[in-house]
């Protein structure tokens, strides 16, 4: 898709005004609610942007010196939060066969290694940043790699467009090939160097980032739930249960813990800022736990789905009231664009027997993920004040699903036939925090 070159990040004091339909969140919608009173939806408004952030909605058109951008039409939303993704693995996206376990020996692993190269960690951030945007993504929880640079390299990209992004570098000391292992003091001193240049520094936080149990010592757990004792700021990102194969041989390395989830608790790791990907293999006393916790479940469907993990019980995780975000998991997943997302969610609780609403799954692409990330204060809806994190969209770019959209009754068929049929093609626009980073040329 052509693009226009982004505006510099000195336009942000500029007041800009889009015109559209707006829709957000102001609660969660309930399951299975189409019609839900937390669906805010203003056909045909004005979304005003000052300073950077939302100073207000309105139906007249504004007077004075806004800038204006008319899309009338066209849908506008909070820029989506993917809250689990790794940007290291674009390089083994749709790579074929293999289960978890074998799909990081075969893959993930070899393609992680070479982040080592500066220059490749980098480019590879660059690229990665500009696909987020691409796809309507302003907001991330991301992977980098064992090597600090990597981590480096993802901040410093995502600085320079005012992204709210999450990330750090990746904990593993053992079960890994020569160069991806570190050790525990190594470790520690990076994370703290990391910590202390990024964490908090303009839109970015640092995550305490465990691969997953199996691929750290004790020793190096109990490390990582030291850092996060001693800074209640911090995230921490890891995976939980996602395969089979992998919860048994969490078992056998851990085997005083009561489930994998209990090998985090055991090491101070399960706490409100805490996202744990995938957890499709858990049970009630884990649901419970992570409840108590404030913990996430970032919910990877497209990467369960390729990689044949299991299907997310999404509606017993939500009645036990664990909060859960949605997530690309590229390279697992096959797409980083959060409506392929969504579709696949959709998909991933019809197999269950469920229905997923367009509501319930936009919520936890938008102002559900802000909650959870307790950064609901900045990003996730359209309130004022808001960091104006905005992506423009056409509600349909080819000819059947402009059929679709003349036959549609109400807006929950509207917003569901969008969010199975759209792809990167209707994104007419991604601002973050008031300047316009990506969108079609002419827009």
């Amino acid at each position: 898709m052509p693009s226009v070159q982004s505006e510099d990040s000195s336009n942000a004091a500029a007041p800009v005004a889009l015109r559209g339909d707006l829709l957000d969140f102001t609660g969660t919608p309930d399951w299975g609610d189409v019609d839900s009173p937390a669906v805010r939806f203003r056909p045909d408004h004005w979304l005003l942007i000052k300073g950077g952030r939302v100073c207000g909605v309105q139906a007249e058109q504004p007077q004075g010196s806004w800038k204006l951008h008319d899309h009338r039409g066209r849908l506008i939303m909070p820029g989506f939060i993917d809250t689990h993704v790794h940007m290291p693995q674009l390089d083994v996206i749709a790579s074929y066969g293999t289960e978890l376990l074998d799909w990081l020996n075969t893959y993930t692993f070899p393609a992680e290694t070479r982040f080592a190269d500066p220059a490749r960690s980098h480019a590879g951030a660059e690229l990665f940043v500009e696909a987020l945007l691409a796809n309507g993504t302003t907001s991330a929880v991301v992977f980098a790699t064992t090597h600090k640079v990597s981590a480096d390299a993802l901040f410093t990209a995502a600085q320079q467009r005012g992204m709210r992004l999450i990330t750090g570098k990746v904990l593993q000391d053992r079960h890994s090939p020569d160069g991806l292992r570190d050790d525990v003091l190594q470790a520690e001193r990076g994370c703290i160097d990391l910590i202390d240049r990024w964490h908090g520094t303009d839109r970015l936080s640092y995550a305490v980032t465990v691969r997953f149990a199996p691929t750290s010592t004790p020793e190096q757990l109990a490390m990582a739930g030291a850092l996060c004792a001693a800074d209640a700021t911090l995230y921490m990102q890891t995976h939980v249960a996602e395969n089979r194969a992998e919860v048994e041989w969490v078992k056998q390395l851990f085997p005083e813990a009561r489930s994998y989830l209990d090998v985090y608790a055991r090491n101070r790791l399960l706490h409100a800022r805490s996202v744990l990907a995938h957890g499709i293999w858990i049970d009630d006393a884990d649901r419970a736990a992570l409840q108590r916790s404030g913990a996430q479940i970032a919910h990877s469907p497209s990467s369960n789905l390729f990689l044949g993990s299991g299907l997310f019980d999404w509606r017993a995780a939500s009645g036990a009231g664990v909060a859960v975000s949605l997530a690309s998991d590229v390279g697992g997943g096959t797409s980083l664009s959060p409506i392929k997302t969504m579709g696949d969610a959709y998909k991933v609780q019809a197999m269950a027997g469920q229905r997923l609403t367009a509501w319930r799954a936009l919520h936890a692409a938008t102002l559900g993920s802000a909650q959870a990330l307790q950064l609901d204060d900045e990003i996730g809806s359209f309130e004022t004040g808001r960091m104006a994190d905005v992506c423009v969209w056409d509600w349909a770019v080819d000819p059947v699903a402009k059929r679709r959209m003349e036959v549609a009754r109400g807006l929950h068929e509207r917003a569901f036939a969008w969010m199975t049929l759209a792809d990167d093609r209707n994104l007419v626009q991604t601002w973050v925090a008031g300047v316009l980073r990506h969108g079609r040329a002419g827009a």
